[in-house]
Formats: C-alpha cells, structure tokens, sequence
C-alpha cells in the first residue's frame, strides 16, 4: 500500500515534457537530426551487414550437406553466445568513455588555441609600441607564422585518448581467453547443446569451431575500435571496414569450400581472415587518429573500465538468461513451438538493429554533451531519438506483420508450425515499439554512464518476466511464452523511462529545467 501511495504522489512530479519536447521538429533536418542521422544510419548498416553475410555464408555451407549445416548452426550459436558476454560490456563503455575523453580533450584544445592566439598578440602589441607610427601596419611575420605553427600543431597532433588503449588491450585479452577456451572446451560445450558423442555432427561442429575460435582475437579488437570510432561519432569506417571484410569472407567461401575442397573447415578459415582484415583496416585508421601507446601503464584506468563492465557483464547475463529460459520452455513444448518460436524470434531480434543505430547515436551524442555539462543538447538529443524510435518502432510493426502474415511460407511450409506462427505475429509486431523505445532508452542510459542503474534494474526487470516466464508457459503454452516477453521488453522501456522522468541519477538537472517549463 505504502508503495502504491508513494508512486500516486511521484506521478505529478514526473518530468513528462522531455518525451514531447519539440516534437514538429521530430524529422527536422536541422542540426541535431543531421548528427543523429550521420551517426545512427552507418551503425544500423554496419549491424545488419553481418547478419546478411551469415546469411550467404550459411547458404554456401549448406551446399555442403545438411549434416554440416546443422554442424555449423550449432558452432555458431555457441560461438555468438560465448562473445556476446564480453562484446556488449566492451563496446558500450568504450563508446561512453571515450566520447567523454574526446570532449575533454577538445575542449583543452580549444583553450590552448585561445593561450597561444592571446600570447601571440600580446607580443605584437609590445612590438607596435616600440615601432613608429608610420609603420604601424606592419605584422611581425616571426610571431605570427610562430603562433600559426603553434596551431596548427595543436590541430594536427594525435589525441592522447587514454581509453581507447585500455579497450584494445581489455578486447585483445579477453579475445585470447575465449580462443583458449573455446578451442579446448570445444566438445563439452557442444556435448551440452546436444551433439553427443555418437552424432555425425559432432566432427564438423568441432573442426569449425575450434577454427573459428582462433578469429577471436581480431573479432573483439574489431569491436573494441568499433566502440572507439563510436565514441568518435565515426560510425562510416567501422562500417567500410565490416563491408570489406564480409566481400572477403563471400569471395573466400566458394573458393576454400568448392576449389579447395576443404569444407567446413574452409568455411571457417574463410570466415577468420575476414575478421582480420576487418582488424587491421580499423586498428590502420586509428593509429593515424589516436596515441595509443599511453604514458604509463597508469593511464590506461583499467579500474574504471572493470567496474562498469562487470555490471554491464550482469545485465548481459540476466537479459541473455531472460532470452534462454524463454527458447527452453518452447523447447519443451515440442519441436512445432520451437520452430515456430524461433522464427518469430529472430524476426523479433532482426528488426531491433535499426533501432540499435539509434541507441547509438544517443550515446555518442549524449556522452558528449555530458562531458561538456550541456544540459540543454542532453535534454534535446534524449528527447529526439526517442521519439525517432517510436516512430520507427510503429514502422517496424506495420512492416513485421505484413512480412510475417504474406511471407510466413519462406520460412517454413509446415502446417502446425504456420498455425503457431499466426498466434506469434501480434506479439511480435505490436512489441516492435515498445522494443524501439527500449533500445533506445539502453543508449540514452549509457550516454550519460548510467552503468549501475541499467545493471541493476535489468536484473530486477529479469526476475519478474523469468516469474511471467514460468507462470504463462504452464498456463497458455506458446501464447503464454509471448505475452511474457512482450512484458519483458515493456518493463525494459519502463525502466529507462523512469529514470528519466524521475529527473533522477544524471538526469537530476531535469528537475530544474522543468521548472520553467522544459525550457532553458
């Protein structure tokens, strides 16, 4: 009861103008909707382009045979699974800290600029007092060409962003510990996902695994740089160098499966070199961007980088386990509701990554704003990309449920999994912007590194839809499972909607600016 009277009278004093700031300028291409646009749409490209390479790479496999497509799927799955743990925490915090470095570090350069320009005239004006009035026109060329030297070395040395050396040193460790793990474990892990022993699938599961475990490495320093390059508000070149590598693994497949001969095993080798290439191309770029040989060791403050990851690392976790428990209570189900299950899953999960470059965005542009305590762009930016998510939110659901409704077919042609799908389709596209606004909402919090609040109520989040979870399943089957993930997803959302309108934690500036009205 005392909580029910407490949230009564907090309800008044919720800062609600921030959702519906400015709200005719939505689609306004004014400055904030360019810089948004710039960043959101290369990093939406550059997630669906992987997906899309997986999708080929699969399609050439499956040329092999079906047991070895089977093989792979599985492999994969473990692969993206064990990653995932350590990618999610990795690129966020990268992408905060080093936005906020960034800004640090301009901000300092701008007020060097000011010191040398300043120094530079007060020599002039010394000069000019010494020299006649007749030639008082005449510029001393030494301090002048001296200052502008001075400048121009400010503007063209390297930045000294401490974190992005902490992060290529924290991916290429923990890229190591999943090779050595995954290449050793190889065969318990898959003996646990249900390849025995005895199965035919076993050999290449291994065999493509335990190759693919030695692109480890360069797939978490790819992503550590891509966090970087974000933190930049650079998200183009992370996305040439993802294409380049993924035309590489396309060109490489058919060569290494077909000519070569060598399968499996090709696929894989295939698939490592381009996640390399994708490495190299980016760690090139950003040598000629950022020193990343720090001072000392000291400097790198792997302190603060651990911290917030391993509350990032629990929130992965309780979200991944959210998921899992879902797909294992379809699973026992029988094998129609899990087909069916995961077809509405990944559409589900596919049309999220737009959403995602949105997520982006905010972050970048938010963690900036914060570094410079420019509460007015903080406001402005988290008002924007949430009602772009939204917006794109209901644009998504009206393109998931034609898609699912005419399209079914493609995915499958069995009766009983295609009569289970008709159930799943309202959850999936009604949910699509509630799943948008949650998205989005992750970025907002990480923007303002807001790491232990998005931790922590993703964990309490997690308890109550694993109850839903348990409780739907046994009482609705298949519908049940769905209507708890769509509360999964909508208490999600809430959170980072409380967050805000509390005008709590970062956002506790909000207070004041609503005072006069949402305006400042």
């Amino acid at each position: 009861m005392d909580a029910v009277l407490f949230l009564w009278k907090n309800l008044g004093k919720l800062q609600l103008w921030v959702f519906f700031k400015d709200t005719r300028n939505v689609f306004k291409k004014d400055e904030l909707g360019l810089e948004i646009a710039t960043i959101a749409l290369p990093a939406a490209l550059a997630l669906t382009a992987d997906p899309i390479a997986s999708l080929i790479d699969t399609a050439f496999i499956g040329h092999i045979g079906p047991v070895e497509l089977a093989a792979v799927g599985v492999a994969i799955a473990v692969f993206n699974q064990v990653s995932k743990i350590a990618i999610f925490p990795l690129v966020s915090i990268t992408t905060s800290f080093v936005a906020e470095e960034d800004t640090a570090g301009s901000l300092s350069g701008k007020a060097q600029e000011i010191e040398i320009m300043e120094k530079g005239f007060a020599v002039d004006n010394e000069k000019e007092a010494l020299i006649p009035k007749v030639e008082f026109t005449y510029n001393s060329p030494d301090t002048t060409s001296s200052c502008i030297r001075k400048m121009s070395n400010v503007k063209h040395e390297r930045r000294h962003i401490p974190s992005a050396s902490s992060a290529l040193v924290i991916g290429a460790i923990l890229g190591l510990v999943q090779a050595l793990f995954l290449i050793f474990a190889a065969k318990p892990i898959l003996n646990y996902m249900g390849v025995k022993s005895d199965s035919p699938m076993l050999k290449p599961a291994q065999q493509y695994l335990t190759l693919r475990s030695l692109g480890a490495p360069a797939v978490l320093l790819s992503l550590a740089m891509q966090g970087v390059f974000r933190g930049f508000k650079d998200t183009k070149t992370p996305l040439y160098a993802i294409m380049v590598g993924d035309v590489a693994n396309i060109i490489l497949d058919p060569i290494f499966i077909f000519i070569f001969h060598m399968g499996v095993t090709g696929a894989a080798i295939a698939h490592v070199i381009s996640q390399y290439l994708i490495s190299l191309i980016l760690l090139w770029k950003l040598m000629g961007l950022v020193d990343l040989l720090p001072p000392s060791i000291k400097d790198l403050r792997f302190s603060r980088f651990l911290k917030n990851g391993f509350q990032l690392l629990l929130r992965v976790i309780a979200a991944t386990f959210c998921v899992t428990l879902a797909a294992s209570l379809s699973a026992r189900l029988g094998s129609t509701s899990m087909a069916a299950f995961q077809i509405c899953l990944q559409v589900w999960l596919a049309a999220s990554l737009l959403a995602d470059g949105l997520a982006v965005a905010g972050q970048a542009i938010l963690a900036s704003a914060f570094a410079k305590n420019d509460y007015d762009k903080a406001t402005a930016t988290a008002s924007r990309v949430l009602q772009l998510g939204l917006a794109l939110g209901l644009v998504l659901a009206i393109g998931v449920a034609v898609l699912l409704q005419f399209a079914s077919r493609l995915f499958t042609k069995d009766i009983n999994v295609l009569q289970l799908l008709s159930l799943g389709i309202p959850f999936v596209a009604v949910t699509q912007p509630i799943n948008a606004l949650a998205f989005v909402f992750d970025g907002i919090n990480f923007g303002a590194s807001d790491f232990a609040y998005s931790a922590y109520s993703m964990i309490l989040v997690a308890v109550v839809s694993m109850l839903c979870l348990f409780s739907l399943s046994s009482s609705y089957g298949f519908v049940g499972i769905w209507v708890a993930l769509s509360i999964f997803m909508s208490l999600r959302a809430l959170a980072g909607f409380w967050r805000i309108g509390t005008g709590t934690g970062p956002w506790s500036f909000l207070r004041n600016q609503g005072k006069d009205g949402g305006k400042k």
